[in-house]
């Protein structure tokens, strides 16, 4: 008896109907709610739960459904989550898997085995962490609702998450000495960005998108310089306004609750605009790109650091845009240049810095790995899941090159096309940066 449930159980019978349908062979072992399991020994485990697991991927087979059963718990992967994802995802360049494109026979087929294992049922409520947004693309009211989804999930929650500088963006990191850490690798990307943007007290300096306003307290504390800082998520307004007294720079900073297309003024010596233009539509693009010139004076400058992804899917992916950055739109880095250029500006410089999103995301992982106990308890069960499987996803997607981020420095020519660049600006890594 017992052997005839193991030949016949849940595992068993799902497993090769996953493999025909996906069209090759799984990296992968089962293990189904009923205690069988399936798949070659020494595999990375993937688990089911529950019925409602499957019930989940019934309804939506793809990477969705997979990440709302796993946001629920009602999948999972033993041991390394990163390892079971980048097993994977190996197997899926090496083996050509690819998500299911179900044909009719194909449905009936998994529906038959979803009623025999009592997974049939009406489609599950997605869990309350996704977003749920209305009115038209990148409304003004609509990127509102989308940029305080993810970033006012709650000041505590980010400080908890990151170090001292409150960055939320890729840091540049310049040693591999066990005393530097993730604090050190952005006040080194603040540095860099300072330098690159020619920054000297009195200059004045927009950061559209400043975040915690890391780079908005750096360039004023260190550089003297008169700061106007764009966000458009309330809390992170807040809690700029509260550095800013605290540490006395009310003389050097202005902080803005307002839409990038609100912006008003102009005539800046240098724009900043550090990981928010992935937020910015495909069409809304060139708008965009068009305020960063006209905010500038002649011959001033613009940093733009941002992420990347390839031509054949700009978007986040269906997580991301589920449940971390709805309406997130990655571009080629060729495009962005393109467009900035397009706008009028002069690109001067472009920098990858993949690697340095590695070690960051990675940095990011551990606290929150270290800390699970506190941010269950500060957030709850479902959302830090959605932060691990954001965290690990991410950091393998730099890791293997899906995703990348660069630094791009242009500058807006002079009526007579001066660019007032030095040829050779070797002092943006002089060695007296690298602190």
């Amino acid at each position: 008896m017992t052997r005839l449930q193991t030949r016949t159980g849940a595992a068993q019978q799902l497993f090769p109907l996953a493999e025909q349908l996906l069209g090759g062979r799984l990296p992968l072992r089962l293990r189904a709610w009923d205690g069988s399991t399936a798949g070659p020994d020494g595999a990375p485990v993937v688990v089911l739960r529950s019925r409602r697991a499957l019930r989940r991927l019934v309804w939506q087979p793809d990477e969705l459904g997979l990440a709302q059963a796993y946001v629920t718990g009602e999948l999972d992967i033993e041991g390394d989550l990163a390892d079971g994802l980048r097993t994977v995802w190996s197997a899926v360049r090496a083996r050509g898997l690819r998500p299911p494109r179900l044909t009719v026979a194909d449905r009936a087929r998994a529906l038959r085995t979803a009623v025999r294992l009592g997974a049939v049922g009406p489609r599950p409520a997605p869990p309350a962490a996704q977003a749920r947004l209305r009115g038209a693309l990148h409304s003004k009211a609509r990127d509102r609702a989308a940029i305080s989804h993810h970033y006012d999930l709650s000041n505590d929650f980010y400080a908890l998450l990151l170090d001292e500088t409150m960055a939320y963006s890729c840091g540049y990191w310049t040693s591999d000495k066990p005393e530097y850490g993730a604090a050190d690798a952005q006040r080194d990307k603040l540095e860099l960005i300072c330098r690159k943007l020619a920054l000297t007290p009195g200059a004045r300096l927009l950061d559209i998108g400043c975040g915690w306003g890391s780079l908005t307290l750096y360039a004023a504390q260190e550089y003297r310089v008169k700061v106007t800082a764009v966000t458009l998520a309330a809390e992170q307004a807040e809690y700029v306004r509260r550095q800013v007294v605290e540490r006395g720079l009310t003389d050097l900073v202005e902080v803005r609750l307002s839409d990038y297309r609100d912006i008003t003024g102009g005539d800046y010596d240098a724009v900043s605009t550090i990981e928010m233009g992935e937020h910015v539509g495909d069409e809304q693009y060139p708008g965009f790109t068009a305020t960063l010139f006209g905010m500038l004076r002649p011959a001033g400058r613009v940093l733009v650091q941002q992420m990347s992804r390839g031509a054949v899917a700009p978007g986040g992916g269906a997580f991301i845009e589920a449940y971390i950055a709805p309406d997130m739109h990655m571009r080629p880095l060729g495009e962005t240049v393109s467009l900035l250029e397009g706008a009028g500006l002069e690109v001067r410089a472009v920098e990858s810095i993949r690697e340095h999103y590695t070690r960051t995301v990675g940095a990011w992982e551990r606290t929150l790995e270290e800390r699970w106990e506190e941010f269950r308890a500060l957030v709850g069960e479902e959302t830090a899941r959605v932060w691990r499987l954001y965290l690990v996803g991410g950091r393998l997607a730099f890791e293997e090159r899906r995703m990348g981020v660069d630094q791009i420095l242009a500058v807006r020519p002079d009526d007579s096309g001066d660019s007032a660049m030095p040829a050779t600006p070797h002092d943006w890594y002089a060695e007296d940066a690298r602190r």
